[in-house]
């Protein structure tokens, strides 16, 4: 009898194999390209525990997706099964009155924002429309609203999970209150998460701003708009890549803004104008919170955009973090340096109330590097940063290991996130070869 003939009667023609036409658009994740022997696509919860019986009886290893943009890799495997939540993507308001959504992990954020215009709210995600829920949801959430609304998980009031044997659980802060604890910021490692209902915000319009500034080589910018970010108010949050420009360096800075109202957006962003050695280019306008994660993002994950990544947090930014970040950003090594700032409503959370415990910082500091260098070429420009950075973000590291897990789970959060794992996970189905 062979695998196929043992697959259930529920999952009968959800079942992608190589040869499939399906297949090429199932295999890999936005950043690397795979060659699982299997993908599932299960259409509900009693699907999901099907597939993760088939899973389990086959000799290859599991893999869950949601969207299929994490740097981690663990979406998708060589050899194994990938149970594919893409089919389980509902967006249901649930209670206008008190904002509470449902959303599938399989959702992209484009339609979560498309979903929830209509009624006036949205959810702080991801920072590109075709990011899935189920990634963000259980590892954090660093989104456009970040200083405002938080993190995405800092708004999770309830889940539905399957576990590794198959038992669905339902955990809130009353009911199985350990594996509600490790689903916000390590639920990649408990089970395959099926449902979220998260308390959404009030929001309409927002403002959105572009700002390139010239910054030179000595820091300077930088620590002028991370001086004004910290003072600032919570509406804005902003996005900043460092580019070369000349013999110095640009800040290239998204700004948003939580409000429709042109004022505000102008207030809020002026400084950052005056920021730097001289402004290169500015605009601004009032739009829709969809256009920011637009449907026009959505597409297949076919290993696209080959990258490697790490990152790290700053509390603060002093003369010696800022020029080593234009160094990383312009030396002869240079990485992709972005920097997202956080703060505001994140640091409200005590650092112990989740398994983010990243609750003191303001700054996350992102490196890439493309092909041909890679992660040796990654290595060398991160070096500057490596012992100025404070803890990390499970969600922006394309290379996990031991050291990555220490850094984004540090102390005893790293020591009840293992302890929890093992506990509802004892077989390891879930946890990362590193990790097991």
């Amino acid at each position: 009898m062979t695998a196929l003939d043992r697959l259930p009667d529920a999952l009968r023609g959800k079942l992608v194999v190589p040869g499939d036409s399906r297949y090429p658009t199932l295999r890999s994740t936005y950043t690397k390209t795979f060659s699982p022997a299997a993908v599932l696509l299960p259409a509900s919860t009693a699907e999901v525990v099907a597939a993760l019986r088939y899973a389990r009886e086959q000799a290859g290893p599991i893999s869950v997706r949601s969207g299929g943009h994490g740097l981690h890799g663990h979406s998708s495997n060589n050899g194994g099964v990938v149970i594919d939540l893409s089919a389980l993507n509902r967006v249901e308001v649930l209670d206008r009155r008190t904002r509470l959504v449902r959303v599938g992990p399989g959702a992209r954020w484009a339609r979560v924002a498309q979903a929830l215009a209509p009624h006036g709210l949205a959810i702080s995600s991801g920072d590109h429309g075709n990011v899935g829920v189920g990634g963000i949801a259980t590892g954090g959430g660093v989104g456009w609203l970040v200083r405002q609304y938080g993190l995405t998980i800092d708004h999770v009031r309830a889940v539905e999970v399957v576990l590794a044997d198959g038992t669905v659980v339902r955990a809130d802060a009353d009911h199985e209150p350990d594996l509600f604890w490790a689903v916000r910021g390590a639920g990649g490692g408990v089970g395959i998460v099926t449902a979220f209902e998260i308390e959404a915000m009030e929001l309409d319009r927002i403002g959105v701003a572009q700002v390139v500034v010239e910054a030179g080589r000595d820091g300077l910018a930088l620590r002028q708009w991370a001086d004004y970010l910290a003072e600032a108010p919570r509406e804005l949050s902003t996005a900043v890549s460092l580019l070369p420009y000349g013999r110095g360096t640009a800040l290239s800075i998204v700004a948003v803004v939580a409000s429709g109202h042109p004022r505000r957006l102008r207030e809020a962003v002026r400084p950052l104008t005056e920021i730097g050695t001289g402004l290169l280019d500015q605009s601004s306008q009032v739009v829709p919170y969809p256009a920011l994660v637009s449907t026009a993002h959505l597409h297949a994950n076919v290993g696209q955009q080959p990258a490697e990544t790490t990152n790290g947090l700053l509390a603060g930014m002093s003369h010696e973090d800022a020029a080593a970040l234009v160094a990383t950003a312009s030396g002869p090594d240079r990485a992709l340096v972005q920097l997202r700032s956080v703060g505001g409503a994140v640091n409200d959370v005590p650092a112990e109330a989740t398994a983010y415990p990243h609750r003191h910082q303001r700054t996350l500091v992102v490196a890439s590097t493309f092909p041909p260098r890679a992660g040796a070429g990654l290595d060398r420009a991160w070096r500057r940063l490596a012992d100025r950075v404070d803890g990390a973000y499970v969600n922006f590291e394309s290379r996990p290991s031991r050291a990555s897990f220490d850094r984004s789970y540090p102390g005893a959060t790293g020591r009840r996130v293992t302890d929890l794992w093992r506990r509802y996970d004892p077989d390891a189905v879930f946890r990362p070869p590193h990790l097991r």
